[in-house]
């Protein structure tokens, strides 16, 4: 795991250098929405099957449609998710729609990714699991909001945006069909 996040970052610094070579040709606008900003989107695997390493139910397939269709136009350039059945047929349509590659990272690495993510700008989706996208949250100095109900809350999403002065903006949306009613919430 820390082999895959060395060699990404020294991928990264190699394609930096050759974007300083090449600085004299012209090169096209980036997309005004997503150069030089950090918008990360955190959600939980959409609702899942019994045994070791589940996949989604129906409900859960149809959640991660949803979360494709309102990530659509949200500029997404990359996709993260451990490696579960569950984590990545949540990703898996927003991949499919977007052309990019699922990327995965290691769950018992929170600190270590956080810190990469807040380094790098671009809008990224990270699939994780009930007990790490609220931790990953906080890491990345998001309001985490109350523990993510494991049995019953599949539909919360984190917005978090990052400006270019490091200031840390969040908020929790909902998506997809409503979450079972949580005990205690109003309806």
């Amino acid at each position: 795991m820390a082999a895959d996040m060395i060699r990404r970052r020294v991928l990264g610094l190699l394609a930096a250098a050759c974007l300083t070579a090449c600085a004299s040709a012209p090169a096209p606008a980036p997309e005004p929405d997503v150069a030089g900003i950090t918008r990360l989107f955190l959600v939980r695997h959409g609702e899942k099957e019994a045994g070791s390493d589940p996949g989604l139910t129906p409900a859960g397939a149809a959640r991660a449609d949803a979360l494709a269709a309102r990530l659509r136009d949200a500029g997404v350039t990359e996709i993260w998710s451990t490696r579960t059945r569950r984590t990545e047929q949540t990703a898996a349509p927003t991949a499919a729609q977007t052309g990019l590659v699922l990327q995965t990272y290691d769950a018992s690495t929170l600190p270590a990714f956080a810190s990469w993510l807040l380094d790098t700008p671009g809008v990224k989706l990270v699939v994780g699991h009930s007990n790490t996208t609220d931790a990953l949250a906080a890491l990345l100095g998001a309001d985490p909001g109350p523990a993510i109900d494991e049995a019953a809350e599949f539909d919360r999403l984190y917005v978090i945006d990052i400006d270019a002065g490091g200031i840390v903006r969040s908020r929790i949306e909902r998506y997809g069909a409503p979450s079972k009613a949580l005990p205690g919430a109003s309806q």
